[in-house]
């Protein structure tokens, strides 16, 4: 669409080329020419004025808002960097936190086996010790219970032997000799 400004120069520029060779037209005493001239410029200014300075505000401001955004990006990037660098580091930390609690749970795991190593041995020690008295309790009881049965079997063994050998008269004389025996140890 062409502007209504610019009519008056586009109709003298056509009426010019119309009249083919013509003098110059002249509008208003000036020449076409210089209108055309006036024309361009006042188009300019107007272009200027309604699209330049527009277009300029509109690049200052997407330029500060690109500005800003790479602003805005430098610092994500800056605080990246530093969550990534603290990350990093608790990595690290937790790393070193984690082969210590592991020597440590080596340490402790060697510790307790050789406590209940060390504890086993000593109960160990402690049952062969206590089967070993009872053993030994069991057999002087054995051996006590032989030696009452010896003696019981022996003495049994002696009165039937004494039973039948021992005459009445044999047996009052000892009654006699053991009441002489008594009196005299009084």
């Amino acid at each position: 669409m062409i502007s209504p400004l610019r009519l008056p120069a586009v109709s003298a520029m056509l009426a010019a080329f119309q009249e083919g060779g013509e003098h110059a037209q002249k509008f208003l005493g000036i020449s076409l020419t210089i209108w055309q001239v006036v024309n361009l410029v006042l188009f300019l200014g107007v272009l200027v004025f309604f699209v330049a300075k527009p277009m300029a505000a509109a690049f200052r401001k997407r330029q500060v808002e690109i500005e800003e955004r790479s602003r805005k990006t430098e610092e994500q990037r800056r605080e990246v960097d530093r969550l990534s660098a603290e990350i990093r580091e608790r990595t690290a930390r937790l790393e070193t936190e984690i082969e210590a609690i592991r020597r440590q749970g080596v340490a402790e795991g060697e510790s307790a086996r050789a406590a209940l190593s060390e504890r086993a041995r000593e109960e160990a020690e402690r049952l062969r010790r206590d089967a070993m008295e009872e053993i030994e309790r069991r057999l002087l009881a054995a051996k006590d219970e032989l030696r009452r049965s010896a003696a019981e079997l022996t003495a049994a063994a002696a009165r039937e032997l004494v039973s039948r050998e021992i005459t009445p008269e044999d047996r009052e004389r000892l009654l006699t000799e053991s009441v002489s025996r008594m009196k005299a140890t009084r």
